[in-house]
């Protein structure tokens, strides 16, 4: 399964794009004919006021001149792509949605699978969208301690990698990040427990796998290019995803590689045992 766009990829988007949208107008705009991308179209005559970001969702402010204004949702899906340029050819065969703005510039998400899907709502009410309006907190904000994290596995009988995919414990934690911080924090991925103590070690080793994301301007394994193209430089930094057969960097045993839940997961035998 080709990975998602997680928390760091979809940051170093939005810091690429929020200087180049705050304060301009959308004046055209167009979309697949897929219900997915169709909302596009709802967005002409508001003005983007700024870029920011929901866990894994990009989310553009709307200002028509009424309160409390609309939001522009987007979320890229497996392969979407978003590109700024003079000018966008409609008959591209992935071009999903498009909008004109008012320097003539077009901002343009291109999908390949179609797994994106772009939203307008009225700003703050995602009912319409289960997985943004169920989110845990940003793992960066305030509202994630150790203990919060520890109540919310509890919460849950589930493997607790299976609990952080799920969004709800932490928002923008995916595959390769929850990999990379249940190795950091020396827990099994197919547990179902965590302790308190161990639950504050793994947000802290949460922190620490997203910062590399960030720092290295994401993990580009197949799909995932930012707003320029350029690919990010994290996956020469991994410690665990992807690294099955390798020898543990901490003790030295081979990785293994394994299927919870559906998705593959890679983990050391000896440092992370249950």
């Amino acid at each position: 399964m080709r990975p998602v766009p997680e928390l760091p990829e979809v940051e170093t988007i939005r810091a690429q794009l929020d200087p180049r949208l705050a304060g301009r107008s959308i004046t055209g705009a167009g979309s697949h004919p897929s219900a997915k991308f169709s909302p596009a179209v709802d967005a002409v005559g508001c003005q983007i006021s700024e870029v920011g970001r929901r866990g894994k969702y990009l989310i553009l402010a709307l200002d028509d001149g009424r309160e409390p204004g609309y939001e522009l949702v987007i979320h890229l899906g497996m392969t979407g792509r978003l590109s700024i340029s003079g000018e966008v050819d409609p008959n591209h065969p992935h071009l999903r949605a498009w909008w004109r703005l008012d320097s003539h510039d077009v901002l343009a998400l291109h999908d390949v699978r179609r797994f994106g899907r772009v939203h307008v709502v009225d700003a703050g009410c995602y009912g319409t969208i289960a997985t943004l309006d169920r989110l845990g907190p940003e793992p960066f904000s305030d509202e994630f301690t150790g203990a919060g994290l520890w109540r919310a596995l509890s919460a849950s009988r589930r493997c607790v990698k299976t609990q952080l995919l799920s969004q709800r414990p932490v928002a923008g934690v995916g595959n390769i990040y929850a990999d990379e911080a249940l190795w950091l924090a020396q827990i099994n991925p197919a547990v179902r427990y965590v302790s308190k103590p161990r639950s504050g070690r793994l947000a802290e080793a949460i922190r620490t796998a997203l910062t590399s994301g960030l720092r290295h301007g994401g993990t580009t394994l197949r799909d995932y290019a930012s707003l320029d193209g350029s690919r990010g430089s994290n996956q020469h930094h991994l410690r665990c995803y992807g690294r099955a057969g390798e020898p543990c960097e901490r003790c030295g045993t081979e990785l293994r590689r394994r299927i919870i839940d559906a998705r593959g997961t890679t983990w050391c035998p000896v440092c992370q045992r249950r």
